[in-house]
């Protein structure tokens, strides 16, 4: 249906006469075939099916070929060779790299790129795609999500089994005697060596690359545990009998298990939450139409596969239709909805010389096209390069427990190996075991349970308190930066506002009162599809007045509608259509104005050729937003609005809801350019909104905020999503993530406290003066205190204020 009101945004696209382009493009199309055509060929280029008459043609080794437009016709010429032999074209070795060929990098490092999944040789995270979503947005589960997963839960009745059986205390001794550590080496073998094999891969590359991390812990720490374990189970002759439990000489095989399995438990999660970051490069993906309506050089019309559109193409869009690439109006007029991607509440009025957004949708009349720009030219394309360039721009959280793990292993293996070599040569008889024991003691104590699980805990627990407020954090990143944002950038379309037209008020000219304006309107207006006369005839139904039957209903593309009502001629629409109808407007100018400026679309209805009145239909501010905007702006948050609406509009709004610094008329790439210039002046920059054109600003913030009630790409590409739509949850949110973050380094001093305790200890230091040793088994009971007391202290989270 037509747009029929004074948009503040018909004077935003350029007019222009019909451009009369009838044919002469490079992709034009098929001729029609004659009646007796013979069977028709198989373009060798794209494919298609092309008919023996087709004016594209090569003859090529005494073999004539067709084409189904010009573009491939160049294309064949230029490397024949490459269509007519593909499997020869393409070496073996290509084929492989084709099936693995996408780029894949690291969030941490992005300088390391490499062909097909991995991991960082750096830093040990697994790597992710640089353009998530693959061919067509289609793209398989990570692979090591799917190790990882199948390697968790194959030993973790292994784990489960070797842990009952070391904290069994006697009962298994008198079982099993002797063979107890054999059979517990028999069970923890499996976990160790084959589940934790990743671990102690990257373990080994970190030592390499001299980048010391939390898998070089992991690794040294598990593996002294089982390489202690299992020369105590083999060869217990060289312990002295101090470090005997009944039979046997105590072993670690649960540790080692234990820890492996709850790293691959946190590995799988950590992976299942990383995959989904492509999730907003699919849904955009997902938004262009598969195919377009092409109209040959004959007049004739046939749908065709998108990836067959070349410039120049004429292209049919009919009424319900997306439009199918970038490109110019030719003939018709119609309504487009363009708020997918500019975010703008209206259907916008197109007319021929005016261009059009692949993807937007035409809500009313047929639109014949010219196609200018395709595949990675277009807005869509370059909205999904803009959201996956600021994806991979946004590094994870660098937590603190990693930038301390880089220096604390460096002296926890230096003291290790000090302490196996000062007992050794300096201990008492047997000294060499005792040396290896208390280095064992030392690697177990300081393997980084408590300091891995620091950071997870406290994020796991504030998430579930946060969801329960109707806040959804998506990675912990956002939890630490929330805290720190000094200035929120607001997109004012389903964000402030209900993001949808809503009746604003009506006036009447002298002579005719507001219910009858408001009744004739509506009656007219029960015959017209356009989101305002919707809004129009809910009001009159709401206020209960009686409508008519309108008749010789007639829209008018862009201008507005006319019909009869009780058998009087009736107008709605702009001011052109009031000209028109040689109507006196006028006098009602001043008031239209006042209702454009508190941000409403304005439609002049006259009757009988006298103007009767006005109507006006404005996208309503959220009944929650000006207190959650002042609670913001107590708080210290520099608040902007910046929308695809018009200036007028967007001035209106930020008035009322005093809002100082506005922004209209922003484009997607204008947004995530105003991001990253206040990100250039050092703003911890938070950014809300709730359409795809918010998308590309969203994911390039420092904390992305999505409306709930708005778009899945919004909310895929934001760090962090309002269930509700309530901007009141943005002060929520900050106050647990000033909680939370708080709650970690609680938790990270726990950690460190018991290591800066248990190290030396363990060490030995005390065995001088009180003859003290901390026995291996010792040690992994602190290391699992101090995991529980990390954990207590993150459950505390539960109970904090928000």
């Amino acid at each position: 249906m037509s747009t029929h009101h004074d948009s503040h945004a018909d004077h935003r696209h350029a007019r222009g006469a019909p451009s009369g382009h009838e044919g002469g493009h490079d992709g034009g199309g098929h001729g029609a075939a004659p009646a007796a055509a013979a069977e028709p060929d198989k373009d060798p280029v794209c494919g298609m099916t092309v008919k023996q008459d087709s004016s594209w043609r090569a003859v090529h080794a005494g073999h004539t070929y067709r084409f189904c437009s010009a573009n491939c016709l160049q294309k064949f010429e230029a490397e024949p060779a490459k269509y007519l032999q593909p499997a020869a074209a393409v070496p073996a070795a290509s084929k492989s790299a084709e099936t693995s060929g996408t780029e894949y990098t690291c969030p941490m490092h992005p300088e390391i790129r490499q062909i097909g999944p991995g991991t960082c040789p750096k830093c040990g995270m697994a790597l992710e795609p640089v353009m998530p979503g693959g061919e067509g947005g289609e793209e398989g589960e990570n692979p090591e999500l799917a190790d990882f997963r199948q390697r968790f839960w194959w030993t973790l009745p292994l784990t489960v089994l070797v842990t009952l059986i070391a904290m069994s205390g006697g009962l298994f001794d008198r079982l099993l005697g002797a063979g107890r550590p054999w059979v517990e080496l028999a069970l923890a073998t499996p976990v160790v060596l084959w589940s934790g094999w990743p671990f102690f891969v990257r373990c080994v590359q970190s030592i390499r690359n001299r980048s010391p991390n939390m898998w070089t812990l992991i690794g040294i720490g598990t593996g002294s545990a089982y390489v202690y374990s299992l020369i105590a189970t083999a060869a217990p002759d060289l312990f002295p009998p101090s470090f005997r439990m009944g039979a046997h000489v105590a072993v670690y095989f649960e540790a080692a298990a234990v820890i492996i399995s709850l790293t691959l438990l946190g590995q799988v999660m950590e992976l299942k939450a990383r995959s989904e970051t492509g999730a907003a490069i699919k849904a955009l993906l997902g938004l262009a139409p598969k195919t377009a309506r092409r109209i040959r050089a004959d007049g004739g019309e046939e749908d065709i596969p998108l990836a067959h559109v070349h410039p120049g193409d004429r292209l049919r869009v009919r009424p319900g239709e997306k439009v199918p690439v970038d490109g110019a109006v030719v003939e018709g007029e119609s309504a487009v909805d363009e708020s997918m991607l500019t975010g703008e509440p209206m259907p916008v009025t197109k007319r021929p010389g005016d261009k059009l957004i692949g993807a937007t949708l035409n809500t009313s009349g047929a639109l014949v096209m010219l196609a200018e720009k395709i595949g990675a030219q277009t807005v869509l394309s370059q909205i999904v390069q803009m959201v996956a360039q600021a994806q991979r721009s946004r590094a994870p959280m660098q937590r603190l427990a990693d930038v301390v793990a880089g220096w604390f292993v460096i002296g926890v293996v230096t003291i290790a190996v000090t302490t196996l070599l000062v007992w050794g040569l300096f201990g008492p008889q047997p000294s060499w075991a005792y040396g290896l024991i208390n280095a064992v003691a030392v690697l177990i104590i300081a393997c980084p349970c408590a300091l891995g699980l620091a950071t997870p805990m406290s994020v796991m627990v504030a998430t579930g308190k946060a969801a329960t407020h109707g806040v959804l954090f998506r990675d912990a990143a956002a939890i630490e930066s929330l805290r720190k944002v000094d200035t929120l950038i607001v997109d004012k379309t389903g964000t402030l506002t209900e993001g949808r037209p809503a009746f604003h008020g009506v006036a009447a000219a002298n002579g005719w009162s507001e219910a009858d304006v408001l009744r004739i309107a509506a009656s007219l207006d029960q015959g017209s599809e356009h989101p305002l006369a919707h809004a129009i005839v809910a009001e009159a139904k709401l206020r209960s007045l009686a409508l008519s039957t309108a008749e010789s209903f007639e829209s008018s593309s862009g201008i507005g509608v006319r019909g009869t009502v009780d058998g009087r001629r009736v107008v709605l629409g702009n001011t052109a259509l009031m000209e028109d109808e040689q109507v006196a407007w006028q006098a009602l100018a001043e008031r239209a104005e006042a209702l454009r400026l508190e941000g409403a679309s304005v439609m002049y209805l006259a009757v009988d050729g006298q103007a009767a009145g006005l109507l006006a239909v404005a996208d309503p501010v959220k009944a929650t937003t000006p207190a959650a905007l002042q609670a913001l702006r107590d708080s210290g948050l520099r608040i902007i609005m910046a929308t695809g609406d018009g200036l007028t509009t967007a001035r209106a709004v930020g008035a009322r809801l005093g809002i100082d610094e506005v922004f209209g008329e922003v484009k997607p790439a204008d947004k995530n350019d105003l991001v990253a210039k206040l990100q250039g002046e050092g703003c911890v920059v938070a950014m809300a909104g709730d359409g795809i054109n918010d998308a590309p600003a969203l994911a390039r913030a420092h904390v992305g905020i999505a409306m709930g009630t708005g778009t899945d790409v919004a909310m895929n590409s934001a760090h962090l999503t309002l269930v509700k739509g309530d901007l009141r949850g943005i002060a929520t949110a900050r106050n647990i993530s000033v909680a939370t973050v708080r709650n970690m380094h609680q938790n990270l001093l726990f950690a460190l406290l018991y290591n800066a305790l248990g190290v030396p200890i363990a060490a030995g230091v005390l065995y001088p003066v009180f003859g003290l040793l901390l026995s291996p088994m010792i040690a992994a009971l602190a290391m699992s205190f101090s995991s529980a007391s990390v954990v207590g202290n993150a459950l505390r989270l539960r109970r904090a204020e928000v």
